[in-house]
């Protein structure tokens, strides 16, 4: 389209002429008092919020400062759709670029995230990332994404559309918080303390056919090969999230790694708030292998429900001590070692005791699912109403 089919008033502009890259840095933040630190792992896509932080005394090695209102975009596998506005000051990942306005009186920082968010941003992004292991975009090449400028005034009155839109979908986001928080209380209480019933006290070891399994990692492939390995993203602290698929030669070593519906994963190696992040493999499918960075446990069915088992692993007292002997000189990344989770004490009722627990538990999580369902949703709707509102263009009549 042409520029007279924009609305009266309205511009075309290069983003890098209206939003600049911070380059503001702090060699040694502890010292600058500078408490938190935000990672990719910490920003959730479609959720313009930062909901979840390091602490900088556990050590980092981030320079790049943020302020409260900078926005916060992820680089690196820009098909994640990480943006983020700061509420507070901290220091970010180098794969993380701190976005702030030339000149408010020409475009409002509120809306910049809104730009931010679009599928032309976003598209731009990914068309632009380089590299095959992890592809990132360059700042010159974000500078270069054209888009329609609303006059001051019509910035305004989108800003408060686009801010109406996004209090609705946080408001589901504290509605699912809550239904989560019971979730975990459940498994705390239920499970981690056995509520259900009598239990012994066994090892993880003892209830496991043999040694966890290993995965195998290969540098992912640019072409399509058919065969793919997950990524770290693949295990939450809410169990299994499919999607994060890459594609990988189908080694013989790799396919011995191959996964089934129903096998349960740990992470072995991750950062230290993630590491021993538990799920299970719930797509159809045989053409996905799991990475080196995690285990197969496989549980003996004549004792417990891998299921269950999940659910313990992600009790409170479980997650403390998963985090407790992951360990490693890294500050960023923690490893478990195998001896040390196989001696992980673990409290086993019986079957039928599980089996109660289980039907309670599957009563919860489909609560939660159904409003996760529902957020999905919203934040879509945010997406276009985003997508419209910052178009710019009418018809020609």
């Amino acid at each position: 389209m042409k520029n007279e089919f924009l609305k009266p008033g309205w511009r075309r502009v290069k983003f890098g002429d209206v939003v600049r890259l911070s380059k503001a840095r702090s060699q040694d933040p502890l010292a600058d008092g500078i408490e938190c630190y935000v990672g990719l792992e910490h920003l959730e896509p479609g959720d313009l919020r930062i909901r979840s932080w390091g602490n900088v005394a556990d050590g980092v090695t981030f320079t790049s400062v943020f302020q409260p209102g900078q926005v916060l975009f992820g680089k690196r596998r820009a098909y994640q759709r990480k943006v983020a506005v700061a509420d507070f000051s901290g220091v970010c990942s180098g794969d993380i670029y701190v976005l702030e306005t030339k000149d408010a009186q020409v475009l409002l920082p509120a809306l910049v995230p809104f730009i931010c968010q679009t599928d032309a941003f976003f598209d731009h992004a990914v068309g632009t990332s380089a590299g095959s292991l992890s592809p990132r975009t360059n700042w010159a090449s974000l500078a270069d994404f054209e888009f329609a400028l609303p006059p001051q005034d019509e910035q305004e009155s989108l800003v408060r559309l686009l801010r109406t839109a996004t209090d609705a979908a946080q408001t589901q986001e504290s509605s699912i918080k809550a239904a989560e928080g019971l979730l975990q209380s459940f498994k705390n209480e239920a499970i981690g303390n056995n509520a259900v019933g009598v239990a012994e006290d066994v090892l993880l070891g003892d209830i496991l056919l043999g040694s966890p399994d290993s995965g195998c990692s290969a540098p992912p492939r640019d072409a399509d090969t058919g065969y793919f390995v997950l990524g770290l993203a693949a295990l939450s602290r809410h169990g299994y999230v499919t999607g994060d698929f890459k594609p990988v030669e189908p080694t013989r070593k790799m396919l011995s790694a191959k996964l089934s519906k129903g096998d349960l994963l740990i992470s072995r190696s991750n950062t230290p708030d993630r590491v021993g992040y538990v799920g299970i493999f719930d797509d159809e499918r045989d053409d996905v292998s799991f990475p080196d960075t995690m285990m197969r446990l496989r549980p003996r069915p004549a004792v417990i429900d891998p299921i269950y088992l999940e659910a313990v692993l992600q009790t409170t007292s479980a997650r403390e001590f998963l985090m407790r002997i992951a360990a490693g000189t890294s500050a960023s990344m923690k490893k478990i070692n195998r001896a040390n989770l196989l001696k992980m004490p673990i409290r086993l009722p019986s079957l039928d005791a599980q089996r109660a627990a289980l039907e309670q538990l599957h009563r919860l999580r489909a609560t939660v699912l159904l409003q996760r369902g529902r957020l999905v949703a919203t934040r879509s709707l945010v997406t276009q109403i985003s997508a419209a509102a910052l178009a710019g263009w009418q018809r020609n009549v």
